[in-house]
């Protein structure tokens, strides 16, 4: 149960984007908001879809959210599927939850400049005026520090073949749970990941040579049934 905030006049929005710097600016609104005693909110944006990111923004996803719930913050907002500016996007936010603070790392205010074609700080100025901005200088990650364990993600299927829960990558004309599977580098057999979408979050079972190992994972009403 969240303890209640006395100070209800601030409100802190931190905007993460991919990479390793996101906990940390997480883990820094955390402690702005403690000091203030007020609500804090974690903010990514995206074009695609939830269900067709690849393994690395999921790895980011799935552990931010775990930090989110760790740290007991009010929300972690995902606007995935957007199509409109990023700045938009922050300025509803901002608004509809009376945003007076927002924390930007600064490694994702250089990638965000390249989307916006302009100074992103100065956009965010532009559009959102009525609140204090904090730019956080951050380390960027190198490639030896990045997450990437698997091949990029291909549509696949999960079947019911009887005896196992087994992965295609054709369409079936069976029952079956749609996703993303995340093939192992490295492995000349059907070995990785499959995420799928239940209850507006992603969700992942191990595959190992094309079988679900932890099928126990699969809620009942997802589960494909008997051919």
């Amino acid at each position: 149960m969240k303890r209640l905030k006395t100070h209800m006049d601030e409100s802190i929005l931190v905007c993460v984007y991919y990479g390793l710097n996101g906990e940390r600016l997480i883990r820094r609104g955390h402690k702005l908001a403690t000091l203030l005693d007020c609500p804090l909110y974690i903010l990514t944006v995206d074009s695609k879809p939830l269900d067709s990111f690849d393994a690395e923004k999921s790895g980011y996803i799935d552990r931010w959210s775990a930090l989110v719930e760790e740290l007991g913050v009010e929300e972690f907002i995902i606007r995935d599927n957007e199509k409109r500016p990023i700045q938009k996007v922050i300025q509803e936010v901002a608004r509809d939850y009376n945003v007076t603070q927002i924390i930007v790392g600064q490694s994702a205010q250089s990638r965000w400049e390249e989307i916006t074609k302009g100074s992103f700080i100065n956009v965010l100025l532009k559009e959102i005026p009525f609140v204090d901005f904090h730019i956080v200088a951050v380390k960027r990650p190198t490639d030896d520090e990045t997450y990437g364990k698997y091949e990029k993600g291909v549509r696949a299927y999960v079947i019911n073949d009887f005896e196992n829960y087994k992965i295609v990558f054709t369409c079936p004309n069976t029952p079956s749970l749609e996703g993303i599977f995340f093939k192992e580098i490295g492995t000349d057999f059907d070995n990785g990941i499959f995420k799928f979408t239940y209850s507006n979050k992603m969700r992942e079972v191990t595959i190992k040579e094309g079988i679900v190992v932890d099928s126990y994972l699969i809620p009942e009403e997802c589960k494909p049934g008997s051919r």
